[in-house]
């Protein structure tokens, strides 16, 4: 049975529950179930059967996680009645060490800002939402106004990111001049040359 054959005759691999799992636990970003399918070798049909019953199962077991169908397709997310102490966690909670995704979008506000999301994004070729609410909740960026032709929030970092990295101002950053290619002329905002 292929992929594209959507009915749920075909029969779930015994590892595909777990092989979901970890797939979803990875992504920043919804995945439809056919991509799933694709990815996975099983017929959509199988795959959508599948996330639903993980779903049900998840909040049937009270866990601190949900998994969701939304526009774009399925993700996990923190259950609503979690966001207090994921949010106590992540401001005075446990130290913990930032993300590649989180350094990189931190890098590109450092150097850009003020900017907005949709910019940072177009910066780094992938949707940086999630990771810029993280950093926020850091206290790491804050907001800065809105852009005055688009109307979308910009963002800045703070004073704690400064303390953090041991700067007295954002003038005592590195130049990103030795890190960027020889042919920097022709390169747009996305890396990708014009």
């Amino acid at each position: 049975m292929t992929v594209e054959s959507a009915g749920a005759g075909g029969e779930a691999p015994p590892t595909l529950r777990r092989d979901l799992e970890a797939v979803l636990m990875v992504v920043d970003q919804p995945v439809s179930e056919y991509d799933l399918a694709r990815a996975l070798d099983v017929p959509v049909g199988v795959v959508e059967d599948t996330l639903e019953s993980l779903s049900r199962e998840y909040t049937e077991q009270g866990r601190g996680f949900d998994l969701r169908a939304v526009a774009d397709g399925w993700r996990v997310y923190t259950r609503p009645e979690c966001a207090g102490v994921v949010e106590h966690f992540l401001k005075e909670g446990h130290e913990v060490r930032l993300t590649q995704a989180a350094l990189e979008t931190m890098a590109v506000v450092a150097y850009r800002q003020p900017v907005s999301r949709g910019r940072v994004s177009a910066v780094r070729g992938v949707n940086c939402d999630g990771v810029m609410r993280t950093l926020v909740l850091r206290g790491l960026i804050e907001e800065a106004g809105h852009d005055p032709e688009s109307g979308a929030l910009l963002y800045r970092t703070t004073s704690y990111f400064l303390e953090r990295l041991g700067l007295r101002s954002l003038d005592e950053l590195p130049d990103l001049a030795p890190f960027l290619p020889d042919d920097i002329e022709g390169l747009d905002d996305t890396g990708e040359h014009t």
